[in-house]
C-alpha cells in the first residue's frame, strides 16, 4: 500500500425509510432478523450490494471500470457467433470453450436449448476479461474456425474491475483468479422493534361502467413496514489497493462512489408501490488502522416505543457507544467526520474528500 495510515474505512449510517418493502423473504414479506429479543427489520448486505453496485451513480462513477456478474456469458457469445454466420454447432462448442474458462458448465436439458451454455454458478466478469472475450469472437467469425487454446486464457488477474476487487470474486475451478473482497457489509437492522402490517389492496377496471358489476377487477396483499436503519460498511483500503494492482486512484475514486451510493441509493424493491426512496439522515466515517467493530450493540436494546424523536435518539445511542468504546478499548480510529441531516450539519463533498485521506 502506498500509504500506510489509515488502513480501515468504517461507514455508520442511519437511514430512515417510510412504510415500504425493500427486501423481501421467500413468502414476499419484509425481511426480518431477531436482536436483542426482539424482531427487526432487515435488509441483507446481498441486496445492499447489489443496489449499489447496479446504481446509475456507482456505474456512471466508475464507467469502464465495472464488471458484470451472470451465468448466461456463454449463451451471449453463443448469439453473437450465431449473428456473425457461425453455424449453429460450432457456434454452440466454441461458445461452451469460452465460458468453460469461467467455470463448470450446467448439463443439456430438452427443455431449455441454452442450458449447456450457461455456467453453474454466477461469476464476475471484468471489463478487460470480456474486452479478450469480444475480441476472440470477432476473430472466430471473421476467420471462421475455432478457438485456439493459447486464446482461451481469458481470466486476468490485472486490470481489475472496481467492483471486484471491493466484493471479491471465487471461481471454485480456477483459484488463482479469485479476488478477497475488501469491503465487508452487513445486514441493515432497524434500531427498533417492529411489527409487518398488511396493505390490502384493490384494483379497478377503469372500463367498468359498475351496471352489473361493481367489484374490484383484482384484490391482493403486501407486506410491509416502516424503520430506521442501521448500515454498517467496512472497507479494507490496503487489499483495495492491492486487488486493483497498486491504482489509488481508482481505489479512491471507488471507495468514494460506494460511499455516496450507500447514503444516496435506497434497495429497489417495491419503489413503484412505496416510493420510499431515502437519502442516510445520518452518516459516521471513522478512518485508522484499529481494528474495525460495527456499533450496531448500540441498538441491542431497540428504541422503545415511546421514544418521541427516533431520529435524535438513534444518533445519540451511535454516539454514545462509539464513545464508550473509545473509553474502554483506547482510540478505535485515528479520525472521524460527521454528517447530519437533521441539523443540516456537515457536506456531502468534505465527506467524500475525508473517506480518500
Amino acid at each position: 500500500m502506498t500509504n500506510q495510515e489509515n488502513r480501515f474505512l468504517q461507514l455508520h449510517l442511519l437511514t430512515s425509510y417510510p412504510p415500504a418493502n425493500l427486501n423481501r423473504d421467500d413468502l414476499g414479506r419484509p425481511k426480518t432478523a431477531k436482536m436483542g429479543g426482539v424482531d427487526r427489520l432487515r435488509v441483507s448486505s446481498q441486496s445492499l450490494k447489489r443496489t449499489w453496485r447496479t446504481s446509475d451513480l456507482f456505474q456512471d462513477a466508475l464507467h469502464g471500470h465495472v464488471g458484470v456478474r451472470s451465468k448466461m456469458l456463454g449463451v451471449n457469445v453463443y448469439q453473437q457467433l450465431l449473428a456473425g454466420g457461425i453455424v449453429d454447432k460450432k457456434a454452440k462448442t466454441w461458445a461452451q470453450a469460452i465460458a468453460g474458462q469461467f467455470g463448470k458448465l450446467k448439463k443439456e436439458d430438452a427443455n431449455n436449448p441454452f442450458n449447456d451454455l450457461e455456467i453453474e454458478q454466477l461469476v464476475h466478469v471484468s471489463q478487460a476479461e470480456q474486452t479478450v472475450i469480444d475480441s476472440l469472437v470477432k476473430t472466430l467469425i471473421a476467420e471462421q474456425r475455432a478457438p485456439e487454446e493459447n486464446e482461451l486464457t481469458i481470466l486476468r488477474a490485472s486490470e481489475m474491475a472496481a467492483d471486484i476487487a471491493l466484493f471479491g470474486r471465487m471461481l471454485a475451478s480456477k483459484p488463482s483468479f479469485n479476488v478477497e473482497a475488501a469491503c465487508q457489509v452487513a445486514h441493515a437492522i432497524s434500531v427498533h422493534g417492529v411489527v409487518i402490517e398488511d396493505d390490502y389492496f384493490t384494483a379497478v377496471d377503469d372500463l367498468n361502467d359498475h351496471n352489473e358489476d361493481a367489484g374490484a377487477a383484482h384484490i391482493g396483499e403486501t407486506g410491509f413496514a416502516a424503520g430506521l436503519f442501521y448500515s454498517y460498511i467496512c472497507i479494507n483500503k490496503e487489499l483495495l489497493i492491492e486487488n486493483l494492482n497498486g491504482d489509488k486512484a481508482l481505489a479512491d475514486k471507488a471507495i468514494q462512489a460506494l460511499t455516496e451510493a450507500a447514503i444516496k441509493v435506497a434497495p429497489a424493491g417495491k419503489q413503484n408501490s412505496f416510493g420510499s426512496r431515502a437519502y442516510a439522515s445520518y452518516v459516521r466515517a471513522e478512518l485508522g488502522n484499529q481494528q474495525p467493530r460495527s456499533l450496531s450493540v448500540a441498538f441491542l436494546k431497540p428504541l422503545g416505543k415511546n421514544a418521541e424523536d427516533y431520529a435524535a435518539e438513534s444518533i445519540a445511542a451511535l454516539e454514545l457507544q462509539a464513545a464508550n468504546f473509545d473509553k474502554v478499548y483506547g482510540n478505535c480510529s485515528d479520525a472521524s467526520y460527521k454528517l447530519n441531516a437533521i441539523t443540516a450539519e456537515g457536506s456531502m463533498s468534505e465527506l467524500l474528500e475525508f473517506v480518500t485521506h
